[in-house]
């Protein structure tokens, strides 16, 4: 009997369609979830019924046209696909690779349907820094999922990467070519936001204690800020990116709690204003490129970055499937799955 290791590797998701009631479902489904909302049940569906849902799928529609590919969707689901596919081929037939969504489809429950059979599954979440709201609700969904069979396969779950010196390589190779193109004057680290609750949730008893809590070597074990500063530094060293010449900050901000800073529209206008002209940004909270990397970014941080008086903002490219990133999450797999074997 031939044995197979599986490998599920989840994204968080993306509508089916470009349309106002496609994003709406998806919508509903990624916003239900407590993890994401992290208000009382009650609080959260009325924010959900009577605020969010609408009004915000037409106006999340119309960004989404900005960037949905007619021949392949969606840019995450595209990259997503030809990543597995290419992981697939470089690990071979000992391997069984499925691309799953915490939110729409593909979904876990699918791919985890597809494995039954292996010996074990590598489960990947692909979020290089920890989030209750995207690492550990793809962890418990998947958990939640594979434990309610008779037979439950061995997981070994891929803890947050944000460090991991595969994954800092294979964003420096993609990023290297986009920087001698840009020649910027400053760089941006943007990273995703998170409302500063869920970080002190996450972390430790220091989380957000201090502007600077963030700059220390060892990051708390689940701290997503610290974790996002801890990336940044790792690829500025790679790139020799010098201290002063870049800032971390944080995009996608919505609603009226805190969320974690600094804000990437506030330090746009900031840069601008001191002098800056060429900004080159990076969005390495991301592992394929999407509506938040060339829409947010690509297209409204760019107008912004030109009407406060910039000249040029380059997007750094994501890993998406290229080789580099092919060969990092190959490694990252066959890591884990001889810790499975050891163990």
């Amino acid at each position: 009997m031939k044995l197979v290791t599986g490998l599920l590797l989840i994204n968080l998701g993306t509508p089916d369609a470009p349309t106002t009631p496609a994003v709406r479902r998806y919508l509903r489904e990624f916003l239900s979830d407590p993890r994401v909302i992290d208000i009382n049940p009650v609080g959260r569906a009325l924010l959900l019924n009577l605020v969010i849902l609408p009004f915000r799928p037409a106006k999340s529609a119309a960004a989404y046209r900005k960037v949905w590919d007619t021949d392949y969707g969606s840019p995450l689901m595209m990259h997503s696909k030809a990543l597995a596919v290419s992981v697939q081929q470089q690990l071979g037939s000992t391997w069984q690779v499925e691309l799953a969504m915490r939110y729409g489809s593909p979904s876990i429950a699918a791919g985890l349907e597809k494995l039954r059979g292996c010996t074990r599954i590598v489960v990947l979440p692909l979020f290089p820094q920890y989030a209750a709201s995207s690492t550990a609700t793809a962890v418990a969904r998947t958990m939640e999922l594979a434990t309610a069979t008779w037979d439950v396969a061995p997981l070994d779950i891929v803890p947050a990467f944000h460090a991991d010196s595969k994954f800092l390589d294979a964003f420096a190779v993609v990023a290297k070519p986009a920087l001698a193109e840009a020649r910027a004057d400053h760089v941006l680290f943007s990273f995703h936001g998170l409302p500063e609750r869920q970080i002190k949730k996450s972390g430790d008893a220091g989380c957000l204690a201090s502007p600077t809590c963030c700059d220390r070597r060892d990051p708390p074990k689940n701290c997503y800020r610290a974790q996002c500063f801890a990336t940044a530094r790792g690829l500025a060293t790679r790139l020799g990116i010098a201290e002063g010449t870049y800032t971390v900050c944080f995009q996608s901000r919505l609603g009226r709690t805190p969320w974690i800073t600094p804000h990437t529209d506030v330090e746009i206008e900031v840069l601008a204003k001191a002098g800056h002209k060429r900004l080159a940004v990076f969005c390495p909270a991301f592992v394929a490129d999407c509506l938040e990397t060339l829409e947010e970014i690509g297209i409204r941080a760019k107008e912004q970055w030109q009407a406060a008086g910039g000249e040029e903002l380059v997007l750094v490219p994501s890993l998406n499937a290229t080789p580099a990133w092919v060969d990092a999450v190959c490694a990252i797999a066959e890591r884990h799955a001889a810790k499975t074997v050891e163990a």
